[in-house]
Order: structure tokens, then sequence, then C-alpha cells
């Protein structure tokens, strides 16, 4: 865009403030271009991704609807036998159970970071590196899977190691929900 094409009156799109920029870096020395290559990067980060909202921070919003979300995921694992079964087979197998927790925030982590549904920012990290809603989401997840199928005596706390991993099975696909949930409303 030459200044002859500039119309005040007009705000420009950040899509035609990088393409601008584009044709600038073309024009220009090196160091010029290392400046142009930031200046595109921070144009690019303004950008709203997904659905178009940004998303900052974690209320009780948020965790409503992430309770939510586990709960609709959850209610299947709670009255199906096979929970336990699977609870039983982690129980024996503590490597196992780990790699299930370790997958159920790797995809609570992917559906808010990384799959775009919504643009969701890091919003003053607990202990400065945990993202507080990762910890919301997984914390709400275990503790509604843990609640629910102590309450439905899904799981016997005479046996606890039984009892954890038994709610760890149904912490999957509730962590998913949870996310799910809180996410895709959009706030």
């Amino acid at each position: 865009m030459s200044t002859d094409d500039y119309d005040s009156t007009e705000e420009p799109t950040p899509e035609e403030i990088v393409d601008d920029l584009a044709e600038l870096r073309a024009q220009v020395d090196d160091e010029t271009r290392a400046q142009v290559d930031e200046l595109m990067e921070q144009v690019a980060e303004l950008q709203p991704r997904g659905l178009g909202n940004v998303i900052v921070g974690f209320d009780r919003t948020d965790l409503a609807e992430a309770t939510l979300g586990s709960l609709l995921f959850g209610i299947p694992m709670f009255v199906e036998g096979g929970t336990n079964e699977v609870g039983e087979w982690l129980a024996a197998s503590p490597l196992a159970l780990a790699a299930t927790l370790a997958a159920s925030v790797l995809f609570v982590y992917g559906i808010v970071y990384v799959a775009d549904f919504q643009d969701v920012r890091v919003h003053e990290p607990l202990l400065g590196v945990l993202p507080r809603r990762m910890v919301g989401i997984t914390g709400v997840a275990f503790l509604v899977a843990l609640f629910a199928m102590t309450v439905w005596g899904r799981v016997d706390w005479a046996e606890p190691w039984l009892a954890i991993c038994t709610v760890s099975v149904a912490f999957v696909p509730m962590s998913i929900g949870a996310a799910l949930g809180d996410i895709l409303p959009g706030s």
C-alpha cells in the first residue's frame, strides 16, 4: 500500500498489514528485514484464531462449564462396569497408570492450546509455569470423578490404590469433556 492509497478513515486488517510488511521485507536490507519479521510476528499474534474469541484467565464461569462438560462425558463412565475392570488393570500396572494420566493432560493441552477452537492465552500462571486453565480443567475433572464415583459406590476406599486407579479411568474422558465444555462456549 503506498501513501497515495492510504485512507485514514479505513482501518487496515491484520492480514493487510502483514501483506504490506511482506512487500516491504522484499525491499530492505538484512538488518531491517529482521525488524520487519519481528513486526510481522507481532501483528500475527494480534489476529484471533479459532472461532474468533480471545480467552484469558479462568473464572467461576469457566469452572462451571468445565464441570458440566466433565459430567456429560463422565456419567457413562460411572455406570459402566468396564471402568472398574480397567481400574483393576491400571492398579497392577503403575507405568500404564502414569501413561494414562499423562495422555489425559496432553489431550486437554491439545484441545485448549493447540486445536485452535478458541484463541486461549495463558494468563498469570500458577507458580509461574502452570496455566490456570489447565489446572482448573484437569482439577475439576478429577475431583468430579472422585466425588461421583465415591457417592455412587463405584469405588471402595478400603483399597485406596485401586480406587485412585479406577477414578483415573473415568478422569480420561471427563478431562476431555471438561476441556471442550470450557472452551467451546467461548468465554
